[in-house]
């Protein structure tokens, strides 16, 4: 079955396994504090006094397992439900990706210190019609080394995030705009720095520090012997 399921839809198959494997990290990682503190088989005071007590170490592997599941959901995340559209816009036109509306106010040309750049302004429109924020993406110009270049726009949304390209600008005012969404993206680098929390905190457990030999000191020269009568 799994093997038809992979030739039928071998990414969905993936994504499901991840998601699982995820899933599994995380819990398991907060179910284990949960038995060592015996959360469930004592009294609330006796395993909140359990769980304060418990070994630097148990805490970092948790951390550790935590971080892993964090960073695998990101990935699969990003990888399975991910979107990406391509579109010509002109000022007034609107683009819905991913349940997210985004209307497009036009190019405004700015002038940097060494460059000079047309920057695109886009609004969020949330479901009442009135703009939640704004994100905008500019291609610069350097006119010293003859090189043009594209600054893209980023707004993120919980733990997800939408970044916005401009392409070619046509005759007639419009610009090609490139759109990905981007979900569950934050938890890469999130479970990534919750991982160095757990690093860090088995390395504070004292039972686990391996402590540089120390030299021994000579013995006192033994005292002259007395000489003889």
């Amino acid at each position: 079955v799994l093997v038809t399921a992979l030739f039928i839809d071998g990414a969905s198959v993936f994504a499901a396994l991840g998601v699982g494997l995820a899933v599994w990290l995380v819990c398991g990682a907060l179910t284990d504090l949960a038995v060592k503190s015996g959360i469930g088989n004592v009294a609330p005071a006796v395993a909140l006094s359990r769980f304060a007590g418990l070994p630097r170490s148990v805490f970092g592997t948790a951390l550790a397992h935590l971080g892993l599941g964090l960073t695998l959901l990101g990935i699969v995340g990003t990888m399975s439900f991910g979107t990406e559209k391509i579109l010509t816009m002109r000022a007034g036109d609107t683009v819905e990706l991913s349940g997210h509306r985004l209307r497009f106010e036009g190019l405004y040309p700015a002038q940097g210190p060494n460059y000079s750049e047309d920057r695109g302004r886009f609004l969020f429109i949330g479901a009442d019609g009135n703009a939640k924020g704004e994100i905008s993406s500019a291609k610069r110009f350097y006119p010293v080394r003859q090189m043009t270049t594209t600054e893209s726009g980023i707004r993120t949304v919980w733990f997800s995030q939408l970044y916005l390209s401009l392409g070619d600008e046509g005759n007639d005012g419009s610009v090609v705009v490139r759109l990905w969404w981007k979900p569950l993206v934050t938890l890469i680098w999130g479970g990534a720095l919750v991982m160095m929390a757990g690093a860090a905190m088995s390395l504070l457990d004292r039972r686990l520090r391996v402590g540089a030999p120390s030299r021994r000191r000579k013995p006192a020269d033994a005292a002259p012997a007395a000489s003889a009568p």
